[in-house]
């Protein structure tokens, strides 16, 4: 087994053509394998294996510097670079991440998980590099997806002013995780039909067959017998880029003999290849948004899990719903159609409907336009991608207090995806904003009667729920909502546990059978329930408990407002620690931070209620 004996990317310069084809196949046979015990991110790391065996076979990791963008396709990468022994553990607990991490491997040049940061990454390195006096050379791997962002876009603009060498390479699958949308999305779709790129293939195949392999030549020739064709309708002269392609990503060869004529250009030059999302997995080919997140499946009949009702579908029904009785309704996401539940109220709404691409700050100020003429916008949005919009909710909809509902998904530790995609900051960054409400459901009868009820009082208002299963609610079910105000769900006698969210479960859990021990669901964080905490703060001990970093959370916002009523009740906090959360369970991640049952019982104990917990009475 050849892949057996690659101790690094070096090896890969010794290996024949013949044997670097049979590398590729064992590459994807160790990715589906793998995948299929672990689950993963199968379909982009499928699509790019031969390019990474060519860049690995020409650039000298890691002196020259190679770029992921989002680094969930970089599975081949790390199975090449040292890892393999370790690659069973990826998106384990204290095992591999799923995404490039500085800090685990000199072979990966950034930490990722989010789009369209790898090219401003490589403007700043080509800077250093240059200012330094040093000359590694420098490849961006950046998917058709990610280039659709905002960041991409003006890193791209930069780059073709400056001129820096490097190579960038669009990596064009047509997808992120739903279907690319967009103007460059649509020139992608129909450029491999255009006859004008048919005529440059041509010319260009007829070129470099007779031309020398001299590198100035190669540039010089095949600009210039290409320059009239291609110029006046490739978008990518604007950004004052050298453009190469598109070439087929999955021609191995091809790829090798490409990347080894452009590796020595001056300026910035950016390679078009075409590959296939979920490339030799035929399951995955033909559902590649499905499998972009692949659960453990059977390898030898792979069919994508179903799995069951979420907090996602909860919410994507909801708006349905609540679509047919609001007709101002509409819903805004950035490229997170499946993931936020919203295919079918895409499929039943499509003209209120608004997927932006990679771009949430587009999502935001969107929104806020559609807020000021009149309607009433829903933007669902992961928790880990709000945070590239905070400027937007703060500027464009918090000032002026505009109708605007932030529907935020996977709040909390996610599990295997780690650091990069925990969401875990929102409550502090969304709270000191003035104007602005933050509520938490219990469960989705509770999510659609805070939905309907944001959308009944306007203002800009924040609902988060957790990855995750969840009950559904009753079809057609719409409760009201007692604003601002807590549910006391268990009395107490001596302390009262206020659980924020996720963590209402594992308080419950922890109070079972206790008389002494009560619990409150404290699903209003902005505005909190003063008359409730005044009451319970003057007569009973404390324990507040989120799935969100202690400081700045909703811990912090309770121990402000006792200071604020002149109370100096006895309080524990507890959520996770000043530090990255790495990836794993969540289950495991939450004992580890203390934030389960258990380390509910152990802050009770500090109280003076220990082991002694009554057995829940029979019957």
């Amino acid at each position: 087994m050849l892949l057996s004996q690659i101790q690094g990317p070096q090896d890969l310069k010794k290996l024949s053509q013949e044997e670097l084809e049979q590398l590729v196949v064992e590459l994807r046979d160790e990715i589906i394998s793998v995948t299929a015990n672990t689950g993963g991110h199968l379909a982009s790391s499928l699509g790019a294996v031969e390019l990474i065996v060519a860049l690995h076979r020409v650039f000298d990791s890691p002196r020259d510097r190679i770029l992921f963008d989002v680094g969930h396709q970089a599975y081949a990468h790390k199975l090449l670079t040292g890892r393999r022994e370790l690659f069973h553990t990826i998106r384990q607990r204290g095992g591999l991440s799923g995404f490039t991490k500085v800090s685990e491997s000199e072979h990966d040049a950034i930490t990722v998980g989010h789009a369209s940061t790898s090219l401003a990454n490589a403007l700043g390195m080509a800077i250093a590099r240059d200012l330094q006096g040093e000359d590694y050379k420098i490849v961006a791997v950046i998917g058709d997806g990610a280039l659709t962002g905002g960041m991409a876009l003006a890193a791209l603009n930069k780059i073709g002013e400056m001129g820096k060498d490097m190579l960038i390479i669009l990596n064009d699958n047509r997808m992120s995780i739903s279907p690319n949308v967009g103007a460059l999305a649509g020139y992608f779709k129909t450029l491999q039909v255009q006859k004008w790129v048919q005529d440059a293939e041509k010319v260009g195949k007829g070129l470099l067959e007779r031309i020398s392999p001299r590198l100035y030549e190669l540039a010089d020739r095949a600009k210039e017998a290409t320059k009239m064709i291609l110029h006046q309708e490739n978008p990518f002269y604007a950004w004052n880029l050298r453009y190469v392609g598109p070439v087929d990503g999955h021609d191995l060869s091809g790829l090798i003999y490409m990347l080894e004529r452009l590796k020595d250009l001056s300026g910035p030059t950016l390679l078009h290849v075409v590959t296939k999302k979920g490339k030799g997995l035929a399951a995955a080919e033909e559902d590649p948004t499905n499998w972009h997140g692949a659960s453990p499946f059977n390898p030898k009949a792979p069919k994508a899990k179903k799995g069951g009702y979420t907090w996602s579908k909860a919410f994507g029904d909801a708006v349905v719903e609540l679509a047919g009785r609001e007709e101002k309704l509409v819903v805004i996401t950035p490229a997170m159609r499946e993931g936020s539940g919203l295919s079918e109220y895409a499929r039943a709404y499509p003209d209120r409907f608004l997927d932006v691409g990679i771009a949430e700050d587009v999502a935001v100020t969107s929104a806020a336009g559609m807020a000021l003429a009149g309607l009433k916008p829903v933007v669902a949005i992961y928790s880990t991608f709000l945070q590239r919009a905070v400027d937007q909710v703060i500027h464009d909809v918090a000032i002026e207090k505009l109708n605007v509902v932030f529907a935020i998904d996977r709040a909390g530790l996610v599990g295997g995806d780690g650091p990069t995609h925990h969401g875990v900051f929102d409550l502090a960054f969304l709270r000191t904003v003035p104007n602005l409400q933050i509520a938490a459901p219990k469960d989705a009868l509770e999510l659609r009667a805070m939905l309907a009820a944001a959308l009944r009082q306007g203002g800009p208002v924040a609902l988060r729920w957790p990855r995750g299963a969840v009950e559904p609610a009753p079809e057609g079910a719409w409760p009201e909502c007692s604003w601002g105000r807590w549910e006391v769900l268990k009395e107490g006698s001596q302390v009262y546990i206020l659980a924020f969210g996720k963590t209402l479960g594992y308080a419950l859990e922890a109070a079972a059978g206790d008389p002494r021990v009560g619990v409150v669901n404290a699903r209003f964080l902005k505005p909190l329930d003063l008359d409730t905490l005044a009451a319970l703060g003057r007569n009973y001990k404390l324990i507040t408990v989120e799935d969100h970093q202690k400081a700045g959370g909703f811990g912090s916002a309770v121990l402000e407002a006792l200071e604020q009523l002149g109370l100096r009740s006895e309080v524990k906090v507890l959520g996770l620690p000043d530090r990255f959360t790495d990836q794993g369970k969540p289950d495991e991640l939450h004992a580890e931070a203390g934030i389960n049952a258990a380390g509910i019982r152990k802050a009770l104990a500090l109280f003076g209620i220990t082991s002694g917990f009554p057995a829940p009475r029979a019957g």
